[in-house]
């Protein structure tokens, strides 16, 4: 987004009289917010902008996984950390497109989507997320075994946020 457009956008809330409005593309994510009290002065502008590689789904989460490895050990000893980093760092890992609430049921009284040891395809539904009263079912994009859930039943959860980690051998 170009900066005149973003200073278009500013300059329309500020008018329109709306306390928040947060807008989230692929490659960047904007929130624009004016106090209720001070209707047409906008208070605070955030822009975010984030690369997104275009590449199959398994490897930017692959990318992802090996710098956080590596970050690991730098702040505790060298060797006790290292050695369930480097297992973890074989994992793929379902991450939270959205955010909202994470659920592991359909409904509380059905079984979760997917356990540890469950084998998963592309397009298994392993999740619910609701965001604003709208279920959204969340799909593995990757196949393998379920190797850990990372988010407890009923827990708010953040975009990006890993769920699941997923052995693809």
């Amino acid at each position: 987004m170009k900066a005149s457009e973003i200073q278009e956008l500013i300059k329309f809330v500020s008018k329109s009289g709306v306390s928040e409005v947060e807008i989230e593309d692929k490659d960047f994510k904007i929130t624009i917010k004016t106090p209720p009290y001070k209707r047409g002065k906008v208070e605070e502008v955030q822009v975010i902008q984030t690369q997104v590689p275009v590449a199959m789904p398994q490897q930017p989460m692959q990318q992802v996984q090996q710098p956080v490895a590596q970050a690991a050990p730098a702040p505790a000893a060298p060797t006790t950390p290292a050695e369930p980093a480097n297992d973890e760092a074989k994992y793929v890992t379902i991450k939270s497109p959205m955010i909202g609430t994470f659920y592991r049921k359909p409904t509380p009284d059905k079984p979760n989507f997917v356990n540890v040891g469950d084998d998963v395809a592309n397009d298994t539904c392993v999740c619910i997320i609701e965001a604003m009263k709208l279920f959204n079912e969340i799909e593995a994009e990757v196949s393998g075994k379920i190797v850990k859930a990372l988010v407890d039943d009923g827990s708010p959860v953040e975009y990006d946020q890993p769920l699941f980690l997923v052995d693809p051998s």
